[in-house]
């Protein structure tokens, strides 16, 4: 009796365990399965800045191309303020599903940690997927107020008179803002900052010649000095940018002088990684399709792409990077 009662035992046991197999191995198997399925209905992408710009029209054009490709609407929100905070938080916040993602340019990516005290979100949770491209910020001046026809010219002229020329920016601890104070301590030269409330009205400023000069988005900036409104002395690319050969790069005065603006695009924490692959495979495939190039290359942007540990590896070179300007120039958002 005793023997039947142990076998008895012994099959039950051998069952468990050969159904909770079962069920590891089918849960194991359906990951990929939603994956190969995704995206079975719209996909959102929060953009933290407004429409109009660069960092809203760059996302605008990969979207179109996803949704021909998936079937599914892809559309974009704009979910503006506080330096890109506030949409960032709605996409950490969201499920990680893959349906919410956040494309946006550095800011709330890579900077804004190192300027404000506190955080809805942890941007070094997000999900990286890819950098889609870069713009190199520009420096340009009003040709009536600055009269250097050269950067070396105007280092010579900023170290001859310190805090005398005026700078806008975008506001303070904008892309914009950080690329002036990266060049003042690699030139060696004081600029009188002059902050206005985004890009659109500091440049109205340098056009209208109440300030002087400015470090701004080529992609916006270049239309005005194509007109003559602007002259363009150089660009903050590590290398000259090959559609405009005759404009210096800043790197060839100040070596190792880099401001640019991308573009990423970031999932919620814990998205699964087959997601996250698959985005990252159909972004680079619409990367490579000519209209879409042929749109960025209107926008001044250089395609980036790559893989998914090439965007990790890149955002946290930015953030170091910038975070050691923060420090040096000592800056602080109230």
């Amino acid at each position: 009796m005793s023997d039947v009662f142990s076998r008895t035992r012994w099959l039950i046991g051998r069952t468990a365990i050969g159904l909770a197999l079962c069920l590891i191995v089918s849960n194991g198997l359906e990951t990929p399965a939603q994956a190969d399925g995704y995206p079975d209905r719209a996909v959102k992408i929060i953009v933290p800045f407004p429409a109009g710009g660069t960092a809203d029209a760059v996302p605008r054009l990969i979207a179109d191309w996803l949704s021909r490709k998936w079937g599914q609407a892809v559309v974009i929100e704009n979910r503006t303020g506080a330096a890109g905070n506030i949409g960032a938080e709605q996409a950490y916040r969201s499920a990680p599903d893959g349906y919410t993602l956040l494309a946006s340019p550095p800011p709330p990516l890579v900077i804004n940690q190192n300027l404000y005290r506190k955080l809805g979100f942890n941007p070094d949770k997000f999900e990286p997927i890819i950098v889609t491209a870069q713009v190199p910020n520009a420096l340009i001046v009003n040709p009536d107020k600055v009269k250097a026809s050269s950067l070396g010219e105007l280092v010579d002229h900023l170290r001859r008179n310190p805090d005398q020329v005026t700078a806008a920016t975008q506001g303070n601890g904008t892309t914009s803002h950080l690329t002036s104070e990266l060049f003042q301590l690699m030139a060696q030269v004081k600029l009188r900052h002059i902050p206005y409330r985004g890009s659109a009205p500091a440049l109205q400023g340098l056009l209208a010649g109440d300030v002087d000069l400015m470090f701004d988005n080529l992609g916006v900036s270049l239309p005005l000095v194509e007109a003559g409104k602007l002259k363009l002395l150089a660009v903050a690319s590590p290398n000259r940018v090959p559609a405009l050969p005759h404009v210096p790069a800043i790197a060839e005065m100040l070596p190792g002088f880099e401001a640019v603006a991308w573009y990423g695009v970031v999932a919620p924490p814990t998205t699964p990684g087959d997601i996250i692959d698959k985005i990252n495979a159909d972004v680079n495939e619409a990367l490579r399709q000519p209209e879409l190039q042929a749109h960025l290359r209107k926008l001044s942007a250089e395609i980036f792409g790559g893989s998914v540990d090439r965007t990790s590896s890149y955002m946290r070179d930015e953030a170091a990077r910038w975070k050691a300007v923060i420090k040096a120039a000592n800056i602080e958002i109230q």
